[in-house]
């Protein structure tokens, strides 16, 4: 059986200007993790106009406006706004004695498929 290696150790033996990159490129990916955006920041990002994304839920463009202020939408809104610009919610919860869990709503979780039940004749 070899010896472990420490990860510290291999960049430690690298060349700087690698140790450089790959450091650069941890910075980087850290930060995509970290990212935070709100609705609005989400909706111009993929260019998307309030105008269009009305249209695309049926509702008007003022309504956009006031959601995309709104302090504490609700989750079955901001699930159908991102789905109208292309995306999926995904809700991720934290703890500081555990890994990141994916929070999945009720209508996510798959249910065995059932036949319907016969109504009896009175």
């Amino acid at each position: 059986m070899r010896g472990m290696i420490a990860v510290d150790d291999v960049i430690a033996s690298l060349p700087k200007e690698r140790q450089k990159k790959i450091a650069a490129r941890g910075n980087e990916l850290l930060a995509k993790v970290q990212r935070r955006m709100t609705l609005s920041e989400i909706r111009k990002g993929r260019k998307i106009s309030q105008a269009k994304m009305a249209e695309a839920l049926g509702i008007g463009q003022m309504q956009i406006s006031r959601l995309e202020k709104r302090k504490d939408p609700r989750l079955s809104t901001m699930e159908r706004t991102v789905a109208a610009m292309g995306g999926h919610l995904t809700m991720i919860a934290t703890f500081p004695d555990q890994e990141p869990v994916i929070l999945v709503t009720s209508q996510f979780m798959e249910k065995p498929a059932t036949s319907p039940k016969k109504k009896r004749r009175a």
